[in-house]
């Protein structure tokens, strides 16, 4: 097992972390006078208890995924979206001007953003242009000042998922923080590597509840890690990142997990569809298998075709600029109605090419 807390800056450990005023009271009172709130309540709604502060550990709502993914409260973070918890991460264990991240592009944008906020360098071990991992360039790249390596599975925008044995085997060598953001793995949820982080005290999975929970607005992501890691998180957040209207949200998106796998059900059938369609186009070179809720189709010519989409009110991403990935755009698979408005709309501009 890694020293987790050997790795952490020296004045995260020495650091004393604020302290509310639900932090230093819980239970039940009849008369809170405590927190500086508005006494009369809100505006909007006075009953609606929107003038108290919300639990800032979340308790009830980590208790809640407690019960559904396994893993005890203690090792599960919650943030304003996945993208705090990765910004949190690399507070703790990067220190700034000197250290740096990995990261494996083509990949998630926000990992190399992120680091250029916190100072932190970035190295890149670029993936094979099969879009395996490719452990030669990694090992090139594993300087002595890498303190937290990024691996997104399913990776965006490629859409693929690394092997668990491939990740087992960076997280066994590596003597920092590894990071495996599955914001899209409810898409193909047999290829997590979550189990291991009772095995790796070094290993940190994300999770989050835009995209197949389909509250991409409410903003929650999820840390899941060895209660130490999870602990630093909690030391350097803001006191109440997670408001309580979310909370409140997500716990009623919870009790709908049944409608959540109804609708993951109809976005794999779709993609299914989508897939077999666009490669029947003349225009399409190659359709990339995916295992997320998009796909990266491979077009002669892939501005021309943005550009025209674009005329025609579909909006896609151009991943043309990322390595590997020439003339290639990242489409999102839409309900039945939208890919059919899609695909009508590509076989025009195949039939006028």
């Amino acid at each position: 097992m890694v020293d987790v807390r050997g790795l952490v800056r020296k004045n995260i450990l020495r650091l004393k972390p604020y302290s509310s005023a639900r932090d230093e009271f819980d239970g039940n009172a009849a008369v809170f006078l405590d927190a500086n709130e508005n006494a009369y309540g809100s505006p909007l709604n006075r009953e609606s208890g929107y003038h108290r502060y919300p639990d800032p550990h979340q308790r009830l709502l980590k208790q809640r995924l407690s019960q559904l993914y396994g893993a005890p409260a203690e090792k599960i973070f919650l943030g304003n979206g996945s993208d705090e918890a990765i910004d949190l991460l690399m507070r703790v264990f990067g220190e700034p001007g000197r250290e740096s991240i990995l990261i494996m592009p083509p990949t998630y944008g926000m990992y190399e953003v992120c680091a250029n906020i916190n100072d932190l360098s970035v190295e890149k071990a670029p993936l094979t242009p099969e879009f395996d991992i490719d452990f030669k360039a990694l090992e090139e790249h594993l300087k002595p000042n890498v303190k937290l390596i990024f691996i997104c599975s399913p990776n965006n925008p490629t859409g693929n998922t690394f092997p668990a044995e491939d990740i087992e085997r960076i997280v066994r060598n590596f003597s920092g923080i590894v990071v495996v953001d599955e914001a899209y793995i409810d898409f193909a949820p047999q290829k997590t590597v979550l189990p291991l982080i009772d095995k790796y005290s070094n290993l940190v999975i994300l999770r989050t509840f835009s995209k197949a929970w389909g509250s991409a607005r409410i903003r929650l992501g999820i840390a899941f890690g060895d209660a130490g890691v999870i602990s630093f998180l909690n030391k350097i957040k803001m006191p109440y990142n997670v408001s309580g209207l979310t909370q409140e949200v997500a716990l009623q998106l919870l009790k709908k997990r049944d409608r959540k796998d109804e609708y993951i059900q109809k976005i794999l059938r779709q993609r299914r569809r989508l897939s077999d369609e666009l490669r029947k186009l003349a225009i399409v070179q190659e359709v990339f298998p995916s295992d997320a809720n998009f796909i990266l189709v491979r077009f002669k010519d892939a501005k021309k075709i943005f550009d025209y989409l674009m005329e025609q009110g579909i909006i896609v991403r151009d991943r043309s600029s990322q390595i590997h990935c020439e003339n290639c755009l990242r489409i999102t698979v839409g309900t039945e109605q939208e890919n059919d408005r899609l695909l009508s709309v590509l076989k025009t501009t195949e039939d006028n090419s």
